[in-house]
């Protein structure tokens, strides 16, 4: 019998122990350790940067202000598997706000913005999405931490990159796809029990 799973696995176990173990280091200030957490994190960042259609210098920017943030917030950061989903989430929305920025400095012509539809929701709409949003990161919440924390990868990366999310979580990469599938079935179990919750 092959032993190449078996080895996958115990060398994503022992990334995310390296993890742990630098972030506890860095949180006592050692210089070093972060540096070790941006060498084994950074080509994870710049693939969900790169994924949001940025640029070469506006992904660097924003993989940039991801660590700064970082460094302003380590303390707040319960563990290595949360750690890899904060990176992630925070550098996404910093790619949404760079896009937006780059978007509104393109110029457009007169005539075809008179003609385009709005394409930004009204205030009802938004209050109804950010209320649905809200409901449902209450009930992910709720999930085992290794859910949460792979739920919030895949969530906020488009076409994630099993080989690199199995690395940060320390999972073998061929459980990611069921462990996916176990964590959305148990999530519809607890939207189809909360009699508040609505999709639409």
């Amino acid at each position: 019998m092959s032993n190449v799973p078996v080895d996958r696995a115990g060398a994503s176990l022992d990334r995310a122990a390296r993890l742990g173990e630098r972030l506890e280091r860095a949180r006592a200030g050692d210089r070093d350790a972060l540096d070790e957490v941006v060498r084994e994190l950074n080509p994870l960042l710049w693939r969900v940067a790169r994924a949001q259609g940025l640029a070469l210098e506006e992904a660097a920017d924003v993989v940039q202000t991801t660590w700064l943030e970082l460094v302003r917030g380590l303390h707040t950061i319960r563990s290595s598997s949360a750690l890899t989903a904060w990176l992630v989430t925070t550098t996404r929305r910093e790619s949404w706000r760079v896009r937006g920025l780059t978007q509104r400095q393109t110029p457009h012509d007169a005539a075809t913005l008179e003609s385009s539809p709005d394409p930004d929701p009204g205030p009802a709409e938004l209050l109804l999405s950010e209320e649905r949003d809200r409901a449902l990161w209450q009930h992910v919440a709720r999930l085992p931490e290794r859910c949460r924390a792979l739920l919030r990868i895949v969530a906020h990366v488009d076409r994630p990159d099993y080989t690199v999310v199995a690395e940060a979580l320390g999972m073998p990469r061929g459980s990611i796809g069921p462990t996916r599938g176990r964590c959305l079935a148990k999530l519809r179990e607890m939207l189809a029990a909360d009699s508040t919750w609505s999709p639409t």
